[in-house]
């Protein structure tokens, strides 16, 4: 078995993970842009032919030390290269460093040709030449804190060009990124039940192009005539051909049983495109494409019986009056998916969320991807449902006060809300907690989390599933609150109502409204602020009471670290305890501006309470003081135009704490948490520190039927 790395675009690690696994690689971790593999040399290849995400495969050959230029030298020299590469043969050379001593990358990748061509000179002879456009060998150089890999490009160019595209349209989707808004859609499950797809406005016809690969079982690296592998000496043309029979053999099956598949554009020459890309394709006559615009948008006779699914990548501009003449057509958009395609699944990806707005549907899923640098949203709808979501959530988002639906049997949830005032209730008011849970989903039919704050009432209805009927699930919710406000005797306008799915990163943290309203609540003998309108979470995570707590009891005469700050309550805990001085860190001007306040409402301002507006990743691997005592709270998966890269705590996790672990002072405490469900812990990697999981005593007794809420340990130096 080699161990291999694959490269993706930022955003599809997770589904990049997924399908090296589904083509036979082993031991697979997901990592930045990318997941590294075990695999045979069979599969390696067979990634090339098969991979629909992956832009490039890589076979590391050596990682070492590169502080200096004559290091990397040294280092790509000793490599046997006379094993890889014939002398006349050619090569290209490509390099990325970064956070070394080594700033060039053009430099880099000049010292690294100098080194391979001189030590086959010595070996052989002669040397190779260099060949920038499909060389016999591509090598790949990664420096990043004076450590260089230096890696074989399989691949030879990046994966998504599939040989099809001959003509691009004015703003072309890379074709690995069409395939991710595929699969994020769901396309694959939907295509094996012979349901139809439309892409309305398809420019040069790439989605629809991969929607018929990915339907047809059609190998995305059929069509191409050059890999990286093919001037490599280690390459065995056998396995290569067996590799391509069985793609062909596939690929003939497959397309016996291709849906419907259509694309269309108002502009002829977009059409035009898309025909000759389909023809290089080898799919002639299996896509209808169609010069149409979104006024003349129809569902076919014969689909309208078969609900498929629509994706569409509409314009999203970039100047204000761009986005002013965008704002009719994605209102038409919206228009004809609710009146011609009822019952069908939809994703609309857009790099303006305000624009999304005009669509006038609720996204029941959304997903975060980058086209190119430009941060993008994937809006998935059912269509059937959104009109009646619409009306039911719009007059309750921010005051509750619904009218009573059609009778359903509440009995068991009002049962349940009185039980759990008697002994939740009551355990609160002994303890002088007027914020907490009452009720998390005790009840699968009644599918929400009910949370008091003083006198407001919090709830949030997780999303139904989809065998659930739209319409019963809807009037179950109706029924809820009609019942909650029963029950707890509330006022309409203190009852509050959101709809939450499944967020990752900074997506729980997003704004929902406009209204900026907020509430000052206690918590013991402290203030916060809590804004019940305006986003997913409040500003005051309810399961992290006892972990506040704890911090204020460590605090006193130490000084305090807030990592990821969010609205600082963990430094309002901390100064209220004594701390000798604050640190609040969030890249986020909303929240660290909250911090604030909150700090102020306690009455803790000064020079004493410093707060930093940073990516904490590149703060804390910047900063040089020492802190007694540190929370770590970071998100299970951030990306922001203000970092230098993608978070991902299950990935990240051991870098960020030995970071963090560095600026402990020699007594120092670490408070790490996080709230992935199945986060491990690599111990392995972290045998220098002292580690101490303090989960349980850190759940609250409110919190107690969900036990996975959060992790929490304590950190110390050995």
């Amino acid at each position: 078995m080699l161990r291999f790395f694959a490269t993706c675009p930022k955003g599809i690690e997770s589904l990049l993970f997924d399908e090296l696994r589904s083509l036979g690689a082993s031991s697979v971790k997901e990592t930045r842009a990318g997941a590294s593999f075990e695999a045979t040399l069979e599969t390696a290849l067979a990634v090339c032919l098969w991979s629909r995400l992956a832009n490039r495969v890589l076979l590391p050959l050596s990682t070492f030390p590169s502080p200096t230029p004559a290091a990397l030298y040294d280092g790509v020299r000793e490599i046997l290269w006379e094993d890889h590469l014939s002398p006349d043969k050619t090569l290209a050379v490509d390099a990325v460093v970064s956070g070394s001593s080594i700033t060039h990358s053009r430099y880099a990748a000049l010292k690294t040709k100098d080194a391979v061509v001189d030590r086959l000179r010595d070996q052989t002879g002669t040397r190779p030449s260099v060949k920038t456009s499909e060389p016999d060998l591509r090598i790949n150089v990664y420096i990043h804190k004076d450590e260089a890999t230096i890696s074989l490009d399989l691949s030879g160019d990046s994966l998504h060009r599939r040989g099809y595209r001959t003509v691009k349209g004015e703003a072309p989707l890379k074709e690995n990124l069409a395939a991710a808004m595929l699969i994020r859609a769901r396309w694959p499950q939907i295509a094996a039940e012979g349901r139809p797809f439309v892409d309305p406005m398809c420019g040069s016809g790439t989605l629809p192009i991969e929607a018929a690969l990915m339907a047809a079982d059609i190998a995305p690296g059929l069509l191409r005539s050059h890999f990286g592998f093919l001037g490599w000496k280690g390459f065995d043309s056998r396995i290569w051909t067996h590799l391509q029979v069985d793609a062909r053999y596939r690929k003939k099956e497959g397309l016996s049983r291709l849906p419907g598949i259509s694309g269309f554009d108002r502009d002829k020459n977009a059409v035009s495109s898309a025909l000759a890309n389909l023809k290089r394709a080898d799919l002639e006559g299996k896509i209808h494409f169609e010069k149409r615009s979104i006024e003349n948008l129809e569902v076919g006779s014969k689909q309208k019986s078969v609900h498929g699914l629509v994706v569409v990548n509409p314009p999203y501009g970039e100047r204000v009056g761009e986005i002013q003449k965008l704002r009719g057509l994605y209102h038409e958009l919206g228009i004809k998916l609710r009146e011609d395609y009822p019952g069908w699944n939809a994703a609309v990806f857009t790099g303006n969320p305000e624009l999304g707005k005009e669509l006038e549907m609720r996204a029941h899923r959304t997903h975060t991807l980058y086209n190119g640098p430009i941060k993008c949203r994937l809006l998935h709808f059912e269509i059937s449902k959104e009109w009646f979501y619409k009306e039911l959530l719009e007059p309750t988002r921010k005051k509750a006060a619904p009218t009573v639906p059609e009778p359903l049997n509440g009995e068991m949830f009002a049962n349940r809300l009185r039980k759990n005032m008697r002994i939740i209730g009551k355990w609160a008011k002994k303890e002088g907690i007027s914020c907490y849970r009452l009720y998390d989903a005790d009840i699968p039919e009644y599918n929400l989390a009910v949370d008091i704050y003083q006198d407001m009432i919090h709830i949030q209805e997780y999303r139904a599933p989809d065998s659930v009927d739209p319409t019963r699930a809807g009037n179950r919710l109706q029924n809820a609150l009609v019942t909650v406000g029963e029950v707890l005797d509330a006022v309409p306008e203190h009852v509050y109502l959101k709809v939450r799915q499944r967020q990752r990163g900074t997506s729980q943290y997003e704004r929902m409204d406009e209204g900026g309203k907020f509430h000052e609540v206690r918590e013991g003998q402290l203030k916060f602020l809590v804004n019940l309108e305006d986003y997913l979470d409040t500003g005051l995570f309810l399961d992290h009471r006892l972990t506040r707590r704890m911090i204020g009891k460590m605090a006193r005469g130490k000084s305090f670290l807030n990592l990821f700050a969010y609205t600082g309550t963990a430094t309002v805990y901390a100064a209220a305890g004594g701390a000798s001085s604050t640190t609040t860190v969030d890249m986020s001007s909303t929240y660290l501006n909250w911090a604030r306040r909150n700090m102020a409402l306690n009455a803790f301002v000064g020079k004493g309470h410093r707060f930093a507006r940073a990516d904490c990743l590149s703060w804390i691997a910047r900063e040089k003081k020492l802190y007694d005592l540190v929370f770590l709270d970071p998100p299970t998966f951030s990306t922001s135009k203000s970092m230098e890269s993608t978070f991902d705590v299950q990935r990240d996790h051991v870098q960020l704490i030995k970071m963090t672990a560095d600026r402990l002072s020699r007594d120092g405490t670490l408070v790490f948490s996080n709230n992935r469900r199945r986060f491990e812990m690599d111990l392995a990697s972290l045998k220098h520190l002292r580690i101490e999981d303090i989960t349980e005593q850190t759940i609250p007794r409110d919190f107690a039927r969900s036990p996975r809420i959060h992790n929490c340990w304590l950190i110390r130096k050995k």
